[in-house]
């Protein structure tokens, strides 16, 4: 017996449309419009305030978002495989681990920003343009090699048969950008460091957290279990936005004194890139609120997924001008 099949309906035999090609360009799309922010942001931030950019500072601003990104990715998945562990009747199946990928592109950014501090913080426009031999001589150096070298490593533990280890090398990373951040001409070097660790941590488990969390949930058939997940998820990021807010607002009093502060937010590049990561992450906490909302009161909690993914769009555009206020200049005023 044959059977004809209505038009419009696959019957399997023929290639249907391929939905992964839609994702695919969305991310690309993502991509590129993330790194257009510190490319193109330093020229309208700097506009105006009678600020001098340093040389490269786009190049600079996008090597440091995508070496953010890479932090993220790892420091995601660790956090949130351990999650899915303490869920009841979770099911063994995870998404293809990122780590490996992102501690490549980790690596190459980190290689391109220690070439910069090579060349005494100038963009290198040949080989003959690097001392690799003077990064030893200087703290900055010292930094920037320890941050190639750890991404090189990690790279190596999520490829082993103990993914987990890649915790050492990240948090080396961590660190390394926590000292980076405040030389020790800085008025209280060690508490700004500090903050800047605190900061980076919780920022990293937060966007790949959620990350991972939503490719988890797509491959787990068992609703009450994606829903778990996801409730704890939540619950642990709400903890994280409280630090992240907390140790944002007190590093940024400290650049920036509380009688000033009004006037740098819109009179200095580092200011209005400041003023739009704050609105854009105001932003991100609406979203979260949604989807916990959804979570505990919708009848089908999974449709906290829909703005988690909205939450991971503008997540991304917080890195990239994360990546821009680190290449701006600091209005340090002590």
């Amino acid at each position: 017996m044959s059977t004809s099949s209505s038009p419009g309906v696959s019957d399997g035999s023929a290639p249907g449309p391929r939905p992964g090609l839609a994702r695919a360009v969305a991310v690309v799309a993502l991509v590129a419009l993330a790194a257009l922010i510190p490319l193109l942001g330093p020229s309208a931030a700097l506009h105006g305030t009678g600020e001098a950019a340093a040389p490269g500072t786009g190049g600079i601003g996008l090597l440091r978002a995508v070496l953010f990104a890479a932090l993220c990715v790892p420091s995601g998945e660790l956090f949130v495989d351990r999650l899915a562990r303490s869920v009841p009747g979770a099911p063994a199946v995870r998404p293809r681990s990122w780590a490996p990928y992102a501690a490549g592109v980790g690596f190459v950014a980190a290689l391109g920003l220690a070439s910069v501090v090579s060349t005494g913080n100038l963009v290198p426009h040949s080989p003959a343009d690097l001392d690799v031999g003077g990064l030893y001589a200087s703290r900055d150096g010292k930094l920037a090699l320890l941050e190639v070298n750890a991404f090189a490593a990690a790279g190596l533990c999520a490829l082993s048969r103990r993914p987990a280890s890649q915790v050492w090398p990240l948090a080396a990373v961590v660190i390394a950008e926590a000292l980076r951040a405040h030389p020790t001409t800085e008025y209280g070097p060690l508490l700004g460091s500090g903050l800047t660790l605190v900061h980076l941590t919780c920022a990293s488990l937060w966007v790949g957290g959620l990350l991972y969390a939503l490719r988890t949930l797509r491959g787990w058939g068992v609703r009450e279990a994606g829903a778990a997940l996801l409730g704890l998820y939540a619950r642990v990021a709400a903890v994280l936005l409280a630090a992240i807010t907390a140790t944002g607002v007190w590093s940024s009093l400290r650049r920036m004194p509380s009688d000033t502060v009004l006037d740098q937010l819109t009179g200095t590049a580092y200011g209005r890139a400041l003023l739009a990561k704050v609105l854009l992450v105001a932003a991100v906490a609406g979203l979260a609120l949604w989807a916990r909302i959804r979570l505990s009161r919708a009848a089908d909690p999974l449709t906290a997924c829909s703005p988690a993914r909205a939450e991971v769009v503008a997540l991304s555009v917080v890195v990239a001008l994360s990546g821009l206020l680190t290449a701006l200049p600091v209005p340090i005023r002590w």
